[in-house]
């Protein structure tokens, strides 16, 4: 559960709302303002509980920074033509995507 307090509280820039249970947490955006982000342990393996879409402007450099931060790349992963997203897995394994916001 560290683990993914830690990426997802960098990755999202927020922080704990307060001291986490040994299986559950709440992220807050660090302003207070938004949405609130609950991470849950479970013990099924397969399929994953949750995905999650990060919508970016700059794909390529949120991408890199996500990588710097602990996700990996999904391996095999049979992307279509012009694809506008880039699968990544957290440090737990579980897959979200990196998708570019569309230009207007």
């Amino acid at each position: 559960m560290d683990t993914a307090i830690a990426f997802w509280s960098e990755a999202l820039h927020y922080k704990l709302k307060r001291e986490p249970e040994p299986d559950f947490a709440i992220l807050i955006s660090k302003t207070g303002q938004g949405i609130q982000l609950s991470l849950k342990l479970t013990t099924s393996s397969e399929p994953k509980r949750h995905h999650i879409d990060l919508i970016t402007d700059d794909q390529a450099t949120e991408v890199e920074r996500l990588l710097n931060l602990g996700a990996t790349r999904m391996k095999d992963w049979d992307y279509e033509q012009d694809a506008d997203y880039v699968v990544l897995l957290d440090p737990d394994g579980n897959s979200f995507c990196v998708v570019q916001a569309p230009e207007f």
